[in-house]
Protein backbone atom coordinates (compact mmCIF):
# COMPACT_ATOMS: atom_id res chain seq x y z
CA UNK A 1 0.00 0.00 0.00
CA UNK A 2 1.40 3.40 -1.10
CA UNK A 3 2.09 6.16 1.50
CA UNK A 4 -0.84 8.51 1.44
CA UNK A 5 -0.08 12.31 1.50
CA UNK A 6 -1.77 14.67 4.11
CA UNK A 7 -2.71 18.16 3.23
CA UNK A 8 -3.14 21.20 4.78
CA UNK A 9 -7.02 22.76 4.89
CA UNK A 10 -5.37 26.20 4.81
CA UNK A 11 -3.42 24.95 1.05
CA UNK A 12 0.05 26.63 1.83
CA UNK A 13 1.95 24.58 3.85
CA UNK A 14 3.16 21.70 1.82
CA UNK A 15 1.88 17.68 1.90
CA UNK A 16 3.12 15.39 4.30
CA UNK A 17 3.07 11.70 5.71
CA UNK A 18 0.77 10.80 8.70
CA UNK A 19 3.85 10.09 10.76
CA UNK A 20 4.50 13.99 10.67
CA UNK A 21 0.80 15.18 10.15
CA UNK A 22 0.48 13.08 13.69
CA UNK A 23 3.28 14.56 15.40
CA UNK A 24 2.95 17.89 14.39
CA UNK A 25 -0.66 18.15 15.16
CA UNK A 26 -1.25 21.51 13.74
CA UNK A 27 -0.01 22.41 10.00
CA UNK A 28 2.49 25.22 9.91
CA UNK A 29 0.23 27.03 7.98
CA UNK A 30 -2.58 26.86 11.24
CA UNK A 31 -4.63 24.72 8.70
CA UNK A 32 -5.90 21.10 9.60
CA UNK A 33 -4.59 18.15 8.03
CA UNK A 34 -6.63 15.87 6.11
CA UNK A 35 -5.93 12.68 3.44
CA UNK A 36 -5.20 13.70 -0.12
CA UNK A 37 -7.69 10.61 -1.10
CA UNK A 38 -10.10 9.27 1.13
CA UNK A 39 -10.07 5.33 0.47
CA UNK A 40 -13.04 3.63 -0.34
CA UNK A 41 -14.26 0.35 1.57
CA UNK A 42 -15.94 -2.05 -0.86
CA UNK A 43 -19.11 -3.26 0.28
CA UNK A 44 -18.43 -6.54 0.63
CA UNK A 45 -15.84 -6.01 2.73
CA UNK A 46 -18.41 -3.78 4.94
CA UNK A 47 -20.33 -6.74 5.20
CA UNK A 48 -17.66 -8.91 6.49
CA UNK A 49 -17.23 -6.91 9.54
CA UNK A 50 -20.39 -8.47 11.39
CA UNK A 51 -17.72 -10.80 11.72
CA UNK A 52 -14.88 -9.09 13.54
CA UNK A 53 -13.83 -8.08 16.68
CA UNK A 54 -13.54 -3.80 17.43
CA UNK A 55 -10.32 -4.08 16.88
CA UNK A 56 -9.90 -6.03 13.90
CA UNK A 57 -12.43 -3.35 12.23
CA UNK A 58 -9.99 -1.23 13.44
CA UNK A 59 -7.35 -2.19 11.98
CA UNK A 60 -9.18 -2.76 8.55
CA UNK A 61 -10.54 0.95 8.51
CA UNK A 62 -7.00 2.40 9.60
CA UNK A 63 -4.80 0.79 7.22
CA UNK A 64 -5.92 2.82 4.67
CA UNK A 65 -4.68 5.12 6.35
CA UNK A 66 -1.24 4.27 7.51
CA UNK A 67 0.14 2.91 4.35
CA UNK A 68 3.13 1.79 3.90
CA UNK A 69 4.09 3.96 6.98
CA UNK A 70 3.27 0.81 9.36
CA UNK A 71 3.95 -2.89 8.98
CA UNK A 72 0.54 -4.49 9.28
CA UNK A 73 1.28 -6.79 11.86
CA UNK A 74 2.06 -3.97 14.31
CA UNK A 75 -0.73 -1.82 13.42
CA UNK A 76 -2.70 -4.93 14.04
CA UNK A 77 -1.59 -5.18 17.35
CA UNK A 78 -1.65 -1.22 18.76
CA UNK A 79 -5.32 -1.61 17.65
CA UNK A 80 -5.66 -4.54 20.24
CA UNK A 81 -3.37 -3.17 22.78
CA UNK A 82 -6.15 0.23 22.65
CA UNK A 83 -9.53 -1.98 22.06
CA UNK A 84 -9.81 -4.51 25.24
CA UNK A 85 -13.38 -3.29 26.35
CA UNK A 86 -16.93 -3.73 24.93
CA UNK A 87 -19.02 -1.91 22.83
CA UNK A 88 -22.17 -2.26 23.08
CA UNK A 89 -25.41 -1.77 20.49
CA UNK A 90 -28.26 -0.97 22.44
CA UNK A 91 -31.64 -1.65 20.83
CA UNK A 92 -33.86 0.94 22.18
CA UNK A 93 -37.40 0.57 20.26
CA UNK A 94 -38.68 -0.74 16.55
CA UNK A 95 -34.72 0.06 14.66
CA UNK A 96 -33.61 2.47 17.23
CA UNK A 97 -30.26 1.76 18.65
CA UNK A 98 -28.07 3.56 20.93
CA UNK A 99 -24.31 3.02 20.46
CA UNK A 100 -22.62 3.30 24.13
CA UNK A 101 -19.04 4.87 23.44
CA UNK A 102 -18.42 4.46 27.17
CA UNK A 103 -16.57 1.65 28.19
CA UNK A 104 -13.32 2.48 28.26
CA UNK A 105 -10.54 3.89 30.74
CA UNK A 106 -12.18 6.81 31.07
CA UNK A 107 -15.83 5.81 30.46
CA UNK A 108 -15.95 8.68 27.41
CA UNK A 109 -15.78 8.33 23.52
CA UNK A 110 -12.37 10.32 23.51
CA UNK A 111 -10.73 6.89 24.29
CA UNK A 112 -11.46 5.21 21.21
CA UNK A 113 -8.97 8.02 19.56
CA UNK A 114 -6.78 8.96 22.14
CA UNK A 115 -5.97 5.28 22.94
CA UNK A 116 -4.38 4.50 19.48
CA UNK A 117 -3.33 7.78 18.96
CA UNK A 118 -0.80 7.70 22.05
CA UNK A 119 0.56 4.07 21.00
CA UNK A 120 0.83 5.71 16.89
CA UNK A 121 3.13 8.51 18.02
CA UNK A 122 4.97 6.53 20.57
CA UNK A 123 5.97 3.79 17.86
CA UNK A 124 7.23 6.63 15.23
CA UNK A 125 8.68 8.32 18.35
CA UNK A 126 10.82 5.13 19.16
CA UNK A 127 12.27 5.72 15.76
CA UNK A 128 13.33 8.95 15.53
CA UNK A 129 14.36 8.39 19.47
CA UNK A 130 12.99 11.70 19.65
CA UNK A 131 10.70 13.49 22.90
CA UNK A 132 7.39 15.70 21.99
CA UNK A 133 5.39 17.59 24.42
CA UNK A 134 1.63 17.44 24.00
CA UNK A 135 -0.96 20.52 24.11
CA UNK A 136 -4.40 19.61 24.50
CA UNK A 137 -7.59 22.01 25.40
CA UNK A 138 -10.41 19.98 26.53
CA UNK A 139 -14.29 21.15 27.47
CA UNK A 140 -14.74 17.94 29.66
CA UNK A 141 -13.82 14.74 28.30
CA UNK A 142 -10.90 15.06 25.75
CA UNK A 143 -8.51 16.26 28.72
CA UNK A 144 -9.46 13.04 30.95
CA UNK A 145 -9.57 10.74 27.97
CA UNK A 146 -5.63 12.08 26.52
CA UNK A 147 -4.21 12.46 29.81
CA UNK A 148 -5.02 8.38 30.49
CA UNK A 149 -4.20 7.64 26.85
CA UNK A 150 -0.36 9.59 27.46
CA UNK A 151 0.04 8.84 31.04
CA UNK A 152 4.13 7.50 31.62
CA UNK A 153 4.11 6.97 27.61
CA UNK A 154 7.81 7.31 27.47
CA UNK A 155 8.76 10.20 25.05
CA UNK A 156 5.59 12.66 25.56
CA UNK A 157 5.27 14.84 28.30
CA UNK A 158 1.52 15.77 28.63
CA UNK A 159 -0.27 19.41 29.06
CA UNK A 160 -4.16 19.89 30.00
CA UNK A 161 -5.94 23.32 29.69
CA UNK A 162 -9.30 23.28 30.97
CA UNK A 163 -12.03 26.14 31.81
CA UNK A 164 -12.23 26.23 35.47
CA UNK A 165 -15.97 26.50 35.52
CA UNK A 166 -17.01 24.38 33.17
CA UNK A 167 -15.98 21.03 33.86
CA UNK A 168 -17.52 18.33 35.97
CA UNK A 169 -16.09 17.50 39.18
CA UNK A 170 -15.28 13.40 38.01
CA UNK A 171 -14.02 15.07 34.41
CA UNK A 172 -11.77 17.46 36.36
CA UNK A 173 -10.44 14.38 39.09
CA UNK A 174 -9.91 12.43 36.19
CA UNK A 175 -7.38 14.61 34.59
CA UNK A 176 -5.68 15.91 38.54
CA UNK A 177 -5.06 12.96 40.35
CA UNK A 178 -2.94 11.19 37.50
CA UNK A 179 0.59 12.99 37.87
CA UNK A 180 3.88 11.56 36.39
CA UNK A 181 4.43 13.09 32.81
CA UNK A 182 0.92 14.72 32.90
CA UNK A 183 0.62 18.76 34.11
CA UNK A 184 -2.92 19.91 34.17
CA UNK A 185 -3.92 23.91 33.67
CA UNK A 186 -7.26 25.34 34.87
CA UNK A 187 -7.77 28.77 32.70
CA UNK A 188 -10.25 31.49 34.22
CA UNK A 189 -12.13 31.43 30.94
CA UNK A 190 -14.05 29.71 28.19
CA UNK A 191 -13.01 26.08 25.92
CA UNK A 192 -12.75 28.57 22.90
CA UNK A 193 -10.09 30.57 25.57
CA UNK A 194 -8.40 27.20 26.01
CA UNK A 195 -8.01 26.50 22.50
CA UNK A 196 -6.65 29.56 21.50
CA UNK A 197 -4.26 29.29 23.56
CA UNK A 198 -2.79 26.15 22.85
CA UNK A 199 -3.03 26.96 18.61
CA UNK A 200 -0.80 30.17 19.63
CA UNK A 201 1.60 28.05 21.49
CA UNK A 202 2.29 26.16 18.46
CA UNK A 203 3.38 29.00 16.13
CA UNK A 204 4.99 31.44 18.64
CA UNK A 205 8.41 32.07 17.36
CA UNK A 206 9.97 31.82 21.14
CA UNK A 207 8.44 28.28 21.80
CA UNK A 208 10.36 27.03 18.58
CA UNK A 209 12.79 25.26 20.40
CA UNK A 210 10.10 22.83 22.47
CA UNK A 211 8.45 20.05 19.76
CA UNK A 212 4.87 20.20 20.14
CA UNK A 213 1.62 18.01 18.72
CA UNK A 214 -1.73 18.32 20.12
CA UNK A 215 -4.25 15.78 21.23
CA UNK A 216 -6.81 17.19 20.41
CA UNK A 217 -9.26 16.93 17.20
CA UNK A 218 -7.59 19.22 15.13
CA UNK A 219 -4.83 16.18 15.26
CA UNK A 220 -5.44 13.90 12.40
CA UNK A 221 -4.48 10.82 14.57
CA UNK A 222 -7.51 11.80 16.75
CA UNK A 223 -9.77 12.16 13.77
CA UNK A 224 -9.41 9.33 11.95
CA UNK A 225 -10.16 6.68 14.55
CA UNK A 226 -13.20 8.73 14.96
CA UNK A 227 -14.68 7.55 11.63
CA UNK A 228 -13.91 3.62 12.93
CA UNK A 229 -16.96 3.10 15.55
CA UNK A 230 -19.42 3.83 12.69
CA UNK A 231 -18.16 0.61 10.63
CA UNK A 232 -18.57 -1.00 13.64
CA UNK A 233 -22.60 -0.04 14.83
CA UNK A 234 -23.45 -0.43 10.68
CA UNK A 235 -22.30 -4.03 11.08
CA UNK A 236 -23.96 -5.08 14.03
CA UNK A 237 -27.52 -3.80 13.38
CA UNK A 238 -30.05 -6.14 12.32
CA UNK A 239 -30.71 -4.39 9.02
CA UNK A 240 -27.45 -3.91 7.93
CA UNK A 241 -28.14 -3.91 3.87
CA UNK A 242 -29.77 -0.47 4.19
CA UNK A 243 -28.33 2.98 4.71
CA UNK A 244 -28.78 4.03 8.33
CA UNK A 245 -29.19 7.56 10.07
CA UNK A 246 -26.77 8.32 12.46
CA UNK A 247 -27.52 10.94 15.25
CA UNK A 248 -24.23 12.73 16.65
CA UNK A 249 -23.62 15.26 19.35
CA UNK A 250 -21.77 17.79 18.14
CA UNK A 251 -19.29 20.00 19.85
CA UNK A 252 -15.67 20.63 18.24
CA UNK A 253 -17.12 18.45 15.68
CA UNK A 254 -14.12 15.55 15.40
CA UNK A 255 -17.22 12.79 16.21
CA UNK A 256 -19.26 14.35 13.27
CA UNK A 257 -16.39 14.68 10.84
CA UNK A 258 -15.18 11.22 12.01
CA UNK A 259 -18.45 10.05 10.48
CA UNK A 260 -18.70 12.18 7.64
CA UNK A 261 -15.15 10.56 6.68
CA UNK A 262 -16.66 6.64 7.06
CA UNK A 263 -19.82 8.04 4.92
CA UNK A 264 -17.00 9.03 2.02
CA UNK A 265 -15.50 5.68 2.68
CA UNK A 266 -18.80 3.85 1.86
CA UNK A 267 -20.89 3.51 4.32
CA UNK A 268 -24.18 3.26 3.65
CA UNK A 269 -25.57 6.11 5.37
CA UNK A 270 -29.18 7.60 4.62
CA UNK A 271 -28.12 10.35 6.83
CA UNK A 272 -26.26 12.52 9.84
CA UNK A 273 -28.11 14.02 12.35
CA UNK A 274 -25.73 16.87 14.05
CA UNK A 275 -27.37 17.67 17.19
CA UNK A 276 -25.67 21.01 19.16
CA UNK A 277 -26.69 22.32 22.10
CA UNK A 278 -27.74 25.88 22.16
CA UNK A 279 -24.25 26.75 20.60
CA UNK A 280 -26.10 26.94 17.57
CA UNK A 281 -23.41 28.13 15.05
CA UNK A 282 -23.69 25.44 12.35
CA UNK A 283 -27.61 25.03 12.67
CA UNK A 284 -27.29 28.15 11.60
CA UNK A 285 -25.05 28.33 9.06
CA UNK A 286 -26.43 25.39 6.89
CA UNK A 287 -29.95 26.91 7.20
CA UNK A 288 -28.92 30.44 6.39
CA UNK A 289 -25.71 30.07 4.66
CA UNK A 290 -24.47 32.81 7.15
CA UNK A 291 -21.59 31.52 9.56
CA UNK A 292 -21.80 33.63 13.27
CA UNK A 293 -19.25 31.80 15.68
CA UNK A 294 -21.37 31.94 19.23
CA UNK A 295 -18.56 34.03 21.66
CA UNK A 296 -19.13 33.52 24.56
CA UNK A 297 -19.93 30.06 24.01
CA UNK A 298 -23.15 28.84 25.63
CA UNK A 299 -23.00 27.48 28.89
CA UNK A 300 -24.98 24.23 28.59
CA UNK A 301 -25.39 20.82 31.13
CA UNK A 302 -23.58 19.15 27.88
CA UNK A 303 -20.16 20.90 28.91
CA UNK A 304 -18.27 19.30 26.55
CA UNK A 305 -20.19 20.66 23.54
CA UNK A 306 -20.10 24.19 24.60
CA UNK A 307 -17.95 25.39 21.99
CA UNK A 308 -18.83 28.52 19.75
CA UNK A 309 -16.57 27.97 17.22
CA UNK A 310 -15.65 24.18 16.29
CA UNK A 311 -12.28 23.52 15.14
CA UNK A 312 -13.29 20.95 13.18
CA UNK A 313 -15.43 22.91 10.71
CA UNK A 314 -12.37 24.33 8.61
CA UNK A 315 -11.96 20.55 7.83
CA UNK A 316 -16.17 20.07 7.13
CA UNK A 317 -16.11 22.91 4.25
CA UNK A 318 -13.20 21.74 2.86
CA UNK A 319 -14.56 18.38 2.54
CA UNK A 320 -17.52 19.74 0.75
CA UNK A 321 -15.56 21.64 -1.73
CA UNK A 322 -14.90 25.16 0.45
CA UNK A 323 -12.35 26.82 2.40
CA UNK A 324 -12.20 27.97 6.06
CA UNK A 325 -9.29 30.17 7.57
CA UNK A 326 -8.59 29.69 11.16
CA UNK A 327 -10.76 32.48 12.55
CA UNK A 328 -13.50 31.23 10.90
CA UNK A 329 -13.79 33.17 7.38
CA UNK A 330 -15.27 31.24 4.91
CA UNK A 331 -12.67 32.14 2.33
CA UNK A 332 -14.26 29.62 -0.64
CA UNK A 333 -18.10 28.92 0.24
CA UNK A 334 -18.54 24.84 0.27
CA UNK A 335 -21.37 22.81 -1.62
CA UNK A 336 -24.53 23.85 1.13
CA UNK A 337 -26.85 21.99 -0.91
CA UNK A 338 -24.63 19.28 -0.41
CA UNK A 339 -24.33 19.60 3.16
CA UNK A 340 -27.92 19.83 3.27
CA UNK A 341 -28.56 16.80 1.70
CA UNK A 342 -26.10 14.50 4.26
CA UNK A 343 -26.51 16.69 7.12
CA UNK A 344 -30.07 17.38 9.16
CA UNK A 345 -28.70 19.63 11.82
CA UNK A 346 -30.87 20.78 14.86
CA UNK A 347 -29.96 22.47 18.30
CA UNK A 348 -31.55 21.34 21.59
CA UNK A 349 -31.16 23.36 24.49
CA UNK A 350 -30.94 22.13 28.17
CA UNK A 351 -34.56 22.22 29.02
CA UNK A 352 -35.34 20.15 25.96
CA UNK A 353 -32.11 17.72 27.07
CA UNK A 354 -33.44 17.19 30.61
CA UNK A 355 -36.78 16.13 29.18
CA UNK A 356 -35.32 13.79 27.28
CA UNK A 357 -33.47 11.97 29.86
CA UNK A 358 -36.51 11.63 31.67
CA UNK A 359 -38.78 10.85 28.74
CA UNK A 360 -36.22 8.03 27.54
CA UNK A 361 -35.97 6.18 31.18
CA UNK A 362 -40.04 6.81 31.90
CA UNK A 363 -40.61 5.21 28.61
CA UNK A 364 -37.60 2.78 27.67
CA UNK A 365 -35.78 2.52 31.05
CA UNK A 366 -32.52 3.68 29.21
CA UNK A 367 -29.98 5.81 31.16
CA UNK A 368 -28.71 9.21 28.97
CA UNK A 369 -25.98 11.56 30.05
CA UNK A 370 -26.38 14.84 28.65
CA UNK A 371 -24.62 14.18 26.04
CA UNK A 372 -26.01 11.26 24.84
CA UNK A 373 -29.80 13.15 25.01
CA UNK A 374 -28.66 15.82 22.91
CA UNK A 375 -28.51 13.37 20.26
CA UNK A 376 -31.10 11.14 20.85
CA UNK A 377 -33.26 14.11 21.05
CA UNK A 378 -32.04 15.20 17.95
CA UNK A 379 -33.07 11.99 16.19
CA UNK A 380 -36.53 11.86 17.34
CA UNK A 381 -36.68 15.17 15.95
CA UNK A 382 -35.40 13.91 12.49
CA UNK A 383 -37.56 10.84 13.02
CA UNK A 384 -40.95 12.92 13.53
CA UNK A 385 -39.74 15.49 10.38
CA UNK A 386 -38.03 12.89 7.80
CA UNK A 387 -40.25 9.21 8.81
CA UNK A 388 -39.66 6.63 10.87
CA UNK A 389 -38.24 4.08 7.82
CA UNK A 390 -35.03 2.41 8.27
CA UNK A 391 -32.20 1.50 11.06
CA UNK A 392 -31.35 4.68 13.22
CA UNK A 393 -28.03 5.02 16.03
CA UNK A 394 -27.93 7.54 18.01
CA UNK A 395 -24.20 8.14 19.64
CA UNK A 396 -23.98 8.18 23.80
CA UNK A 397 -20.55 9.94 24.37
CA UNK A 398 -19.98 9.15 27.96
CA UNK A 399 -21.33 7.72 31.18
CA UNK A 400 -23.92 8.86 32.97
CA UNK A 401 -22.21 8.25 35.98
CA UNK A 402 -19.82 11.53 35.16
CA UNK A 403 -23.07 14.27 35.79
CA UNK A 404 -24.11 12.42 38.91
CA UNK A 405 -25.87 15.46 40.16
CA UNK A 406 -27.49 16.42 37.08
CA UNK A 407 -29.06 12.52 36.78
CA UNK A 408 -30.57 13.16 40.52
CA UNK A 409 -31.83 16.43 40.28
CA UNK A 410 -33.64 15.07 36.70
CA UNK A 411 -34.37 11.23 37.85
CA UNK A 412 -33.90 11.28 41.60
CA UNK A 413 -31.64 8.18 41.12
CA UNK A 414 -27.95 8.15 41.37
CA UNK A 415 -26.16 6.35 38.70
CA UNK A 416 -23.66 3.39 39.04
CA UNK A 417 -20.20 4.42 38.62
CA UNK A 418 -18.08 2.11 36.52
CA UNK A 419 -15.09 1.28 37.94
CA UNK A 420 -12.54 3.40 35.68
CA UNK A 421 -14.96 6.33 37.85
CA UNK A 422 -14.71 4.53 41.28
CA UNK A 423 -12.23 6.28 43.82
CA UNK A 424 -11.55 9.55 42.56
CA UNK A 425 -12.83 11.22 45.25
CA UNK A 426 -10.21 10.04 47.69
CA UNK A 427 -7.21 10.98 44.96
CA UNK A 428 -4.95 14.00 45.87
CA UNK A 429 -5.52 16.51 42.57
CA UNK A 430 -2.42 18.59 41.38
CA UNK A 431 -2.94 21.52 38.93
CA UNK A 432 -2.25 25.00 38.27
CA UNK A 433 -4.81 28.09 38.03
CA UNK A 434 -4.07 30.68 35.28
CA UNK A 435 -5.87 33.77 33.84
CA UNK A 436 -6.99 34.37 30.68
CA UNK A 437 -3.63 35.39 29.49
CA UNK A 438 -0.95 34.05 27.27
CA UNK A 439 1.84 34.76 28.87
CA UNK A 440 0.90 32.97 31.84
CA UNK A 441 0.74 29.63 29.98
CA UNK A 442 3.53 30.60 27.66
CA UNK A 443 5.80 31.38 30.89
CA UNK A 444 4.83 27.76 32.53
CA UNK A 445 6.05 26.05 28.83
CA UNK A 446 9.14 27.71 28.64
CA UNK A 447 10.06 27.31 32.51
CA UNK A 448 9.56 23.42 32.17
CA UNK A 449 9.78 22.12 28.53
CA UNK A 450 12.52 24.78 27.07
CA UNK A 451 15.43 24.55 26.76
Amino acid sequence: MPVLPYYSTNRIAPSVTLKDALLTGQAPDKGLYLPDTIPVIPGEEIQSYARLSYFEVAYAVLRRFAGSEMPDDVLLDLCRESYDYEVPLEMVYDDNYIMRLDRGPTASFKDFAARIMARLMRHFLRQDKSKLVILTATSGDTGSAVAHAFHNIDRISMVVLFPRAEVSDRQRRQMTTLGGNVSVIGVNGKFDDCQVMVKRAFTDPDLKDIRFSSANSINIGRLLPQAVYYFYAYSRLANNREPAVFSIPSGNFGDMMGGLIAGRMGLPVRRFVIATNANDEFPKYLATGRYDKVVPSRVCISNAMNVGHPSNLVRVIDLYGGQMDEQGRIEKPPDRDRMRKDMYAISIGDDETRQTIKDAYERFKILLEPHGAVAWSGLMSFRHEQGSSGSAVSIETAHPAKFPDEIVRILGIKPEAPPSLSGLEKKAEEFQSIENEYEQFKKILKDKYGP
